[in-house]
């Protein structure tokens, strides 16, 4: 135990006689491990964001929407074009499909909103009670639709939060009526705001939530009814479209799988062209769980680059070290010392230098999450034009330290002190005394 001790403070004395070489030597090391844990840390948190996205849409729910065929299909067709799930899809669904614990319909169309003289384009969405859970939006005041809304086909509607703030910057807009179009509205709540959510699925495009307006489905049928139509310079084009979406609520997460399918088949049946798509967010959530180990994996290993570099690094600088003190090696020799005493010196030098750098690049790796706020603080402040044309999962991203990924570095770096520094230490220990002492 005294000659361990006594090795490791000639060690950490011979690193002392050159600070900046040994400094230089710590930093590749502190490098590599900061890397692991920063780049784990900014997957993770990427990963997270993802599943908690395809969560929101429950993972014990089904999501159908209609989709617009290409225009190779409907080049042939005259007048409105109808395409999209209908009234009878979901009907067949409700009633049929014994794993179906609930079925909401919604129908989306786009639209100007105005009160006074202000003025807002979104989305009118007409839906039932339910739609609120489901897509986790919360009242901030009033209500949200009710069944008897839905029933006697009422006039009420439902704000968005940037709709409410753009149309009533000043007003309190519960009570008072908004224009939609040629129609108006009672507002009856309002509700807070939403981040948007991102496209997930091949049919499941990105929402913003933040500029709707509800109201009872049946409300928007009689109203509007199902065609749309579209003015596009100077051309006119017609369609006609029941159904935005169905999503489906399975009555236990083991039956949605075997529930998309059958939903899957029995679309197929009645439906002479593919216009519409089935989002399963359980399938969604398995794959985004394999791609974060995979993604986590690759992004371990370019870190991990980073700790070899290091690593050679201190290769190198212990070989030059070995080549500056062989007069100094022959001197121990020729005292009596080991072989085994010399390549212990060496190597508890190269393992103060990857401890010491490890142990730094800990620190610095947890510092993960504040130096992202400061970094896109200080983006946002100074150039804002870029932060604007990022994408969204850039600007929200917060950074996750994974827990085994502070053992995994510090040991990876140790290990490659070990490694690395094995070769110029038993080349010290190998060499001959007298050559040793006779070396200039």
């Amino acid at each position: 135990m005294l000659l361990w001790l006594k090795t490791w403070q000639l060690g950490v004395k011979s690193l002392m006689l050159h600070p900046l070489r040994s400094l230089l030597t710590v930093l590749g090391i502190f490098i590599g491990v900061f890397s692991v844990i920063w780049l784990l840390a900014i997957g993770e948190g990427i990963s997270r964001k993802a599943q908690e996205q395809i969560e929101g849409l429950g993972a014990n729910n089904i999501i159908i929407r209609s989709i617009k065929p290409p225009s190779e299909v409907t080049q042939n067709m005259s007048g409105a074009i109808p395409y999209g799930i209908t009234r009878a899809d979901f009907a067949r669904m409700q009633y049929t499909i014994p794993t179906v614990d609930q079925a909401l319909p919604i129908r989306e169309v786009r639209r100007r909103f105005s009160f006074g003289k202000r003025m807002v384009d979104g989305r009118l969405v007409g839906c039932t009670p339910e739609y609120a859970e489901v897509t986790k939006l919360k009242v901030a005041r009033g209500r949200f639709l009710t069944p008897t809304d839905v029933n006697n086909k009422l006039n009420h509607c439902v704000l968005a939060a940037g709709t409410a703030e753009r149309l009533f910057p000043f007003e309190d807009p519960i009570g008072r009526a908004i224009h939609v179009e040629e129609a108006y509205y009672v507002v009856v709540g309002v509700m807070e705001s939403r981040q948007p959510s991102a496209g997930i699925g091949g049919s499941l495009a990105a929402q913003d939530f933040n500029f709707d307006v509800y109201i009872p489905i049946t409300t928007l049928w009689s109203r509007i009814g199902d065609f749309i139509a579209t003015r596009r310079a100077g051309s006119f084009e017609g369609e006609v479209v029941e159904l935005s979406q169905i999503t489906l609520r399975i009555d236990k997460v083991e039956n949605v799988i075997e529930t998309a399918d059958l939903v899957k088949e029995m679309l197929a049946r009645r439906h002479r062209y593919e216009d519409y798509g089935v989002t399963v967010p359980l399938e969604l959530l398995e794959q985004a769980r394999t791609t974060r180990l995979m993604f986590i994996c690759f992004m371990g290993l370019i870190a991990a680059i980073s700790l070899v570099v290091g690593g050679i690094g201190i290769m190198n600088i212990m070989l030059a070290t070995v080549t500056e003190r062989t007069r100094e090696i022959g001197i121990r020799r020729a005292l009596g010392a080991k072989r085994s005493d010399i390549t212990r010196q060496f190597l508890v030098e190269t393992v103060a230098l990857s401890i010491v750098g490890g142990l730094t690049g800990v620190l610095g790796g947890l510092t993960c999450r504040p130096l992202m706020n400061v970094f896109r603080y200080t983006m946002e402040k100074t150039m804002p034009n870029v932060m604007e044309q990022l994408p969204a999962v850039i600007k929200t991203v917060e950074p996750v330290i994974v827990p085994w990924s502070i053992p995994l570095a510090f040991g990876i770096s140790v290990a490659i002190g070990v490694i690395f520094g094995l070769y110029p230490a038993r080349r010290a220990a190998a060499m001959d005394p007298i050559e040793a002492l006779r070396h200039e």
